[in-house]
């Protein structure tokens, strides 16, 4: 297994490297890479601990005492949540058990540390893919830990009730979070398979139909044209009929090969229809849709399934839809596309995807149209004439 490539510039990542801050190839900051999302966008969980530096403003706590102890131990803190991001998933759990043990230890003397409690609580879900019921009995146990500590030290009972309560809210919407980053992940792993299997299934498909088209009929023509050159010498009358017959197979072969092209991409509004149907399923809104149309040539079916996959992209992301519909119709001169949800509509301007569509649309020689009242849905009307 590959290690991750590093958020660091070279030499930065080599010295890093060094101390064991490289990213595992299953940490948190290897999933962030591999989804295109800059793994710096984690550490803005790290202004939460902002509160180390705020708790004292509430007791007048202030000193040379706590000023000691956040210089020893804030640096601590960070490395242990370095680790816990960059660390396999299979250890990251114990960095941030060390979170909440350096909180454990230095209660005693340093009340701002209950924050590296509450980060240790909830990146204890981060680091390690659990249930939740699990997650909540580890909770459960390390807040057992942290009162008793309380209690012997003396703690306010406000503070044996906020800590608790804040670390079981925060660490279930983290882990809800975390579990609909993966749902995300999958779906997109289903999307990238249905296109996968919808290529395979093509190939196959025209490996068929090459086979049954053309394995007989150049079988033929060599027979043919062997025969024919036998007969050149003593019977070039017959020479010449078979060589005629074996040009006339060769032609009528050469017509059923264009015609099985023509419907070589056929696959791709079908495999295009059923990753639409993920997508939208994801995202709530139920998809109805009709049976893609046959017989079109290559650059129509590949432009019809790119201005699909916009349209239905759309939907998804901006829409706030329920339903919607994809209908096809096709008569002897052209070929229609519809698209319509019940969203919010109000769509006035064309973004990137829409001028996207419509400079598909203008390449194949079509007409786009839009119907988008406010509150009333979409409805994205596309007419190609056939040739």
């Amino acid at each position: 297994m590959h290690a991750a490539s590093s958020p660091f510039p070279p030499a930065v990542a080599r010295l890093l490297a060094r101390f064991g801050f490289a990213p595992a190839p299953d940490s948190a900051v290897a999933d962030c890479i591999r989804r295109g999302v800059s793994p710096w966008s984690e550490g803005v969980h790290l202004l939460w601990s902002m509160w180390v530096f705020i708790t004292p403003l509430f007791g007048g706590q202030y000193s040379w005492k706590w000023a000691l102890f956040t210089g020893l131990s804030y640096p601590v803190f960070l490395a242990l949540y370095a680790k816990v991001m960059l660390s396999s998933r299979r250890i990251a759990y114990r960095y941030a058990l060390g979170m909440a043990a350096l909180c454990l230890v230095l209660m005693p003397w340093y009340p701002s540390g209950i924050s590296y409690f509450v980060f240790g609580c909830v990146m204890l879900r981060t680091s390690k893919r659990i249930s939740l019921v699990r997650y909540l009995v580890q909770i459960a146990g390390l807040n057992a830990a942290f009162l008793i500590v309380a209690v012997a030290v003396g703690y306010p009972w406000q503070a044996m009730v906020w800590v608790p309560v804040m670390t079981l809210i925060i660490g279930v919407i983290v882990n809800v979070e975390r579990t609909n980053n993966e749902k995300d992940d999958a779906l997109k792993l289903s999307h990238d398979e249905v296109r996968r299997l919808a290529a395979t299934a093509e190939r196959e498909r025209i490996g068929r139909d090459l086979h049954d088209l053309l394995g007989h009929t150049l079988s033929l023509i060599t027979l043919k044209l062997e025969l024919a050159r036998k007969l050149s010498d003593r019977d070039p009358g017959a020479s010449k009929r078979e060589l005629e017959e074996a040009e006339r197979v060769a032609r009528h072969a050469l017509a059923e090969v264009r015609s099985a092209v023509t419907g070589i991409r056929n696959a791709d509004l079908a495999a295009e229809l059923a990753s639409a149907r993920l997508m939208l399923e994801s995202s709530q809104v139920h998809l109805e849709y009709g049976a893609p149309p046959q017989g079109l040539s290559p650059e129509v079916e590949r432009g019809l399934a790119l201005i699909l996959r916009e349209a239905t992209t759309n939907i998804a992301r901006h829409a706030n839809a329920g339903r919607a519909h994809i209908g096809f119709e096709q008569d002897a001169r052209s070929v229609q596309l519809c698209v319509e949800d019940d969203g919010r509509g109000g769509v006035a301007t064309d973004g990137n995807g829409l001028a996207g569509m419509r400079d598909r649309v203008r390449a194949l020689g079509g007409t786009l149209s839009i119907d988008s009242p406010r509150g009333g849905g979409t409805r994205l009307l596309v007419r190609v004439a056939l040739a």
